[in-house]
């Protein structure tokens, strides 16, 4: 498998299977997972940073441990839409992801996702700064899983 279009991941997909989202930070790797119908996003785990391949073998566990087929990768798009080293780090992982495992990957602008869950997570749930570093990459990969399954629903 490659990284495909986001449009053509169901596609390449088992019928039923979930896929999970991924908000690749410096330090933690932020993951959620989709109901069977490619609905709704759920913020599950935070994959704590060490060496590559012990990332991947986390991350493939939590997916094989909720049947999980296919990734969405938030893609760290410029707001003026090109793409910088952020971007061209989270292509890598892809890459090296495909070295390990064949399994559909689709990329998804995660334009403002961080700050939209920072500001949700001020605003409306009141939490401090500590608490808060403790939650936003799960809820950014909540927050980008949730768009690219919208897309999907609103090709």
């Amino acid at each position: 498998m490659a990284v495909i279009d986001l449009l053509d991941l169901p596609a390449a997909l088992p019928p039923h299977a979930p896929i999970v989202g991924l908000d690749l930070g410096e330090k933690t790797i932020g993951v959620a997972v989709s109901d069977l119908s490619l609905t709704v996003a759920t913020p599950l785990e935070l994959i704590r940073k060490t060496k590559f391949t012990d990332d991947a073998a986390a991350l493939f566990k939590l997916m094989e441990s909720r049947g999980a087929a296919g990734i969405v990768i938030g893609l760290p798009v410029n707001m003026d839409g090109t793409e910088g080293p952020r971007c061209q780090s989270s292509r890598a992982f892809a890459r090296n992801l495909l070295r390990l495992r064949d399994i559909p990957i689709a990329f998804w602008d995660e334009r403002m996702s961080s700050m939209a869950i920072n500001r949700m997570l001020i605003d409306e749930a009141d939490m401090n700064r500590a608490r808060r570093a403790e939650v936003v990459d799960k809820a950014a990969a909540g927050w980008i899983l949730q768009g690219a399954l919208d897309r999907l629903k609103n090709p």
